[in-house]
């Protein structure tokens, strides 16, 4: 299973943000930068992640980016279930649907492993995925100037 695009940011995203003090306040475009994502494609990223609470984003002179204490907590499975979305990992009801899918174990196979996969990082947190070496990397990572 290979994870979207957008997760993939989400997830670095957080992780930044947990290892920056409470004072520190990024900017999307400074997390971008220091992520090495597209401003366009973390700005995205960064509303989905507050509109799940995860990240709270303020404006103004004192704004930026934080990390909520759900985002920090929260269970690392239900992000990520909730940023993929539920679905197959097959297309067995695309255009064309697979002609195998009235008696085929494939689909059931797939879904369990993807439940597996998830059930993985219930236990996680944020937290968990900044301790070292992770997190000394993390903050030493340098904000290259905005595009």
């Amino acid at each position: 299973m290979r994870l979207t695009k957008s997760t993939d940011i989400a997830l670095r995203i957080a992780m930044r943000l947990a290892v920056l003090d409470e004072a520190s306040n990024p900017t999307t475009r400074e997390v971008a930068a220091a992520m090495d994502v597209p401003y366009t494609h973390a700005a995205k990223v960064v509303s989905r992640l507050q509109r799940l609470g995860v990240v709270e984003a303020r404006r103004g002179r004192t704004g930026g980016l934080a990390l909520t204490l759900a985002g920090r907590t929260g269970s690392l499975g239900a992000l990520v279930r909730e940023l993929e979305g539920v679905g197959d990992v097959v297309g067995c009801e695309d255009d064309p649907p697979c002609p195998l899918r009235a008696a085929c174990r494939l689909r059931g196979a797939l879904r369990a492993a993807q439940e597996a996969f998830f059930a993985t990082l219930d236990p996680l947190c944020v937290d968990d995925l900044v301790t070292a070496p992770t997190g000394p990397v993390l903050l030493g990572l340098s904000v290259r100037p905005p595009d």
